[in-house]
Parts: structure tokens; sequence; C-alpha cells
């Protein structure tokens, strides 16, 4: 049988645990607040650089996939210097 003053002590523990945990989230949260509008002005910005991140992981998808139905590594996108 677990001791009654153990468990208390260990919930007690997790508690305050969770309380430093909320506390962090509600400060990163009042940062995220500051920060949206200066992110929201280069959101053309931001969705073209997303564009280009998700086509050169489309092509690596692609490049695994055949590397995989064909058993042989996919030629490399950029050539190799000597």
């Amino acid at each position: 049988m677990k001791d009654i003053h153990e468990v208390l002590r260990r919930k007690q523990a997790k508690y305050a645990q969770l309380g430093k945990q909320i506390e962090l989230l509600q400060q990163a949260a009042e940062k995220l607040r500051e920060v949206a509008p200066l992110l929201a002005e280069n959101e053309d910005d931001d969705s073209t650089v997303l564009a280009e991140v998700e086509d050169s992981q489309a092509l690596a998808a692609k490049a695994s996939s055949a590397t995989a139905q064909s058993g042989k590594p996919a030629r490399p996108a950029a050539p190799r210097w000597p």
C-alpha cells in the first residue's frame, strides 16, 4: 500500500511543475502576440519562401520514391564538381 504522504508530495511536485509550465506558456503567448504583427507584414515574402521549401521537399520525396522503386540511387539534383 502506498504512503499517503508520499503520494501527496508527488502530486504537489507535479502541480508546481505544471504551474511553471503554464506560466512559461503564457509568457511565450505574450511574446507571440507582440511578434504577430511583424510576421503579418512579411506574409508575402514568407509565402514565397514556403512555396520554395515545399517544392524542394516534393522533389526530394519524388527522388526517394524513385530510388525505392528502382533500387538504385536517383541522380543528384546539383552537378558535382571535380
